[in-house]
């Protein structure tokens, strides 16, 4: 049954399910994020200094040291960054399906009220109808 707010429902329904699908965008950014850093906090685990060797090598191994800090620096950013943007996105989420409850709730009173006149009207009409088959029956048995 159509009322004055299935269109925006719709339209709420619709924004409802981009913010959805943003949330999980943000989420998988988020994930993929852990999991980078997690790589890079693992890859500092397996760098090893030289035991024995020449100043090249400790600097060589120093010089690694540091660009894989960095790279965990980056990633700590990215995580931090990503988990943001995902509590955007489910705040976001959040208002949209809040809309859309509050509007479908809106159309589904306004259905109950359509239905609960259109009973009322039936009701009416089929008690005109009594009433009319009640005065013709009362008319025939006066005629004859």
């Amino acid at each position: 049954m159509k009322t004055r707010f299935s269109s925006l429902v719709n339209v709420k329904k619709n924004a409802m399910q981009k913010s959805e699908s943003a949330f999980q965008k943000a989420h998988a950014v988020f994930l993929n994020a852990t999991k980078a850093l997690e790589r890079s906090i693992a890859e500092l685990q397996t760098i090893t200094p030289p035991p024995n060797g020449q100043i090249a090598d400790f600097l060589a191994n120093r010089t690694l040291l540091d660009a894989q800090r960095a790279l965990i620096a980056h990633n700590e950013e990215w995580v931090a960054f990503s988990k943001a943007e995902m509590q955007k996105a489910k705040e976001q989420l959040k208002r949209d399906t809040m809309e859309y409850e509050k509007f479908k709730y809106l159309e589904f009173e306004e259905q109950k009220a359509l239905l609960k006149a259109a009973k009322i009207k039936e009701a009416k009409e089929l008690d005109e109808i009594a009433l009319m088959t009640f005065s013709n029956k009362d008319y025939k048995k006066a005629v004859s």
